[in-house]
């Protein structure tokens, strides 16, 4: 009896393997260059690993198979690791392999179908929107919202210099989400440092049961994921996220109705005193019926996140690295000393255009450490990429990390050169060899948004204070997460100028 039940299980099997192997796709993915896979299995056993061992064995594919190489697993589940730039290129500069599909579907229980992860015509009419929140004119209103919290900054660094060390993502990270709030929303909350503190703890649950999803490819089917613990974890953790967007809208909805205006109507009022918000124009366009309530809540979630997250580790990143390099540091000052003199006056505009070496640095710190390590598109049709025909229904798996580490393309590229983004030296590099902000029509829409307050604020902590390393280069152990983290905290010491 048993064996009339386990011999037709075993024909399946059998089948399904000899389909994903000799079928079209199957022969034209084992022609890339990768590791051997088990049968039916493919290569699922090799990614059952904690998020820093995962981090590894990424690295590793990278530097044993090429830079354009491919992992599988059964139930037709491909991806191709690429750090090529001609192939990249030829990924992000069209339209044509723009969607997003795997891994990005395991952030929409959160962001739903916000700009990071929407598709086809929801995401270009949303593009289309949102660029108008990132004008020129727009960005210097916001400038006045980031100097304001720049100072402010330097005021709760001041109760830092007393501290041995300082745990720098906490520290940078409550900065970036005022920032956030105060131009993406228009305000800030008397509570909002508890809800901040929540915010945060479940911002890591998120990434926690994003990684552990991502290497189980039984999770990635919705319906089994959802009876699971992890899912129950994220779903609660999701719940808290949604809190603070949703208090903030609603904080904005009421000021505005208040108010009775809108900041979006015309350029002309971009010259007014009242603070501007990226919220307004989502609010101004729900009114015209070109976006729903939901749809102004999914895009707050995406740029809360992404707008924050990323800035606050990128900021994170440099002061270590600016830490560990104190003649660089030394530079900066030199260029900030230069443009200030004595004086205590505030920044301007044009004071950050002028600040030429300090933005060699930012763009060196995200070339070691770019916030987005890895950007993925979903190839819906056979694709040629580096000699190599990509089969249809694959994700391709952009790794900035690796991109960003050749040595073909940046000479000793574990070393802090600023210099490697003076005009001259980047002029003949490949357009897609340096992408901190990905590129194409999917670029980050907020990266001059992100420089403009990277300079700001680096600006106004370079020059109160020196920082001094804790925590070294050779310390950091990087894990898989949705943004670059590390296994432990970075610290550096905080002292004051004379």
């Amino acid at each position: 009896m048993w064996l009339f039940i386990i011999l037709p299980v075993i024909l399946i099997l059998v089948s399904i393997e000899l389909y994903y192997r000799f079928g079209r796709a199957g022969r034209l993915i084992r022609k890339i260059p990768g590791p051997k896979p088990q049968p039916l299995l493919g290569n699922v056993l090799s990614y059952f690993k904690k998020p820093e061992k995962l981090f590894v064995f990424q690295r590793h594919l990278h530097e044993h198979y090429g830079d354009i190489n491919q992992i599988h697993f059964s139930l037709n589940i491909r991806m191709v690791n690429i750090s090529n730039p001609q192939a990249i290129e030829k990924l992000l500069s069209g339209t044509e392999n723009n969607y997003k599909e795997h891994p990005y579907t395991y952030l929409t229980n959160w962001l739903r179908e916000g700009l990071l992860v929407s598709n086809g015509a929801k995401w270009f009419q949303r593009r289309k929107m949102l660029t108008k929140a990132f004008h020129f004119n727009i960005l210097q209103k916001y400038f006045v919202t980031f100097k304001e919290e720049a100072e402010h900054f330097q005021k709760v660094l001041l109760e830092e210099v007393q501290k041995q060390r300082t745990n720098l993502l906490s520290l940078m990270s409550s900065a970036t989400l005022r920032i956030m709030c105060e131009t993406a929303m228009g305000s800030t909350h008397e509570n909002m440092q508890s809800l901040m503190t929540k915010y945060f703890s479940s911002l890591d649950d998120v990434g926690d049961c994003f990684t552990q999803r991502l290497v189980a490819p039984w999770l990635h089917l919705e319906p089994i994921y959802q009876l699971t613990g992890l899912a129950r974890r994220e779903n609660n953790a999701v719940k808290h996220l949604h809190t603070l967007t949703n208090s903030v809208v609603k904080s904005r909805r009421n000021f505005l109705a208040e108010k009775n205006f809108n900041q979006f109507d015309n350029d002309a009022e971009c010259d007014s005193k009242e603070k501007l918000a990226m919220l307004d124009l989502l609010l101004k366009n729900e009114k015209s019926g070109l976006i729903d309530h939901e749809g102004t809540i999914e895009e707050v979630d995406t740029f809360m996140f992404a707008g924050h997250d990323t800035t606050a580790t990128a900021m994170t990143f440099m002061l270590m690295a600016l830490a560990n390099e104190p003649e660089i540091q030394d530079k900066i000052y030199e260029e900030i000393s230069e443009i200030f003199g004595d004086s205590d006056r505030a920044v301007t505009t044009e004071d950050l255009n002028q600040m030429k070496y300090l933005e060699c640095c930012i763009k060196e710190s995200l070339r070691l450490y770019p916030s987005a390590p890895l950007i993925a598109r979903y190839v819906q049709k056979e694709t040629v990429l580096g000699g190599y025909t990509v089969p249809a229904n694959t994700t391709c798996l952009i790794y900035i990390y690796d991109l960003h580490r050749r040595a073909d393309l940046y000479p000793e590229p574990e070393r802090f050169i600023p210099e490697r983004f003076l005009p001259e030296n980047c002029a003949k590099r490949h357009p897609f060899a340096y992408i901190p902000f990905s590129a194409g029509p999917r670029n980050c829409i907020g990266q001059k948004f992100a420089m403009m307050e990277l300079k700001t604020v680096m600006c106004a902590i370079l020059r109160k204070f020196r920082v001094e390393p804790v925590t070294k280069k050779s310390d950091l152990v990087f894990k898989t997460d949705i943004v670059l983290r590390t296994t432990h905290p970075i610290y550096v010491r905080f002292c004051a100028r004379k």
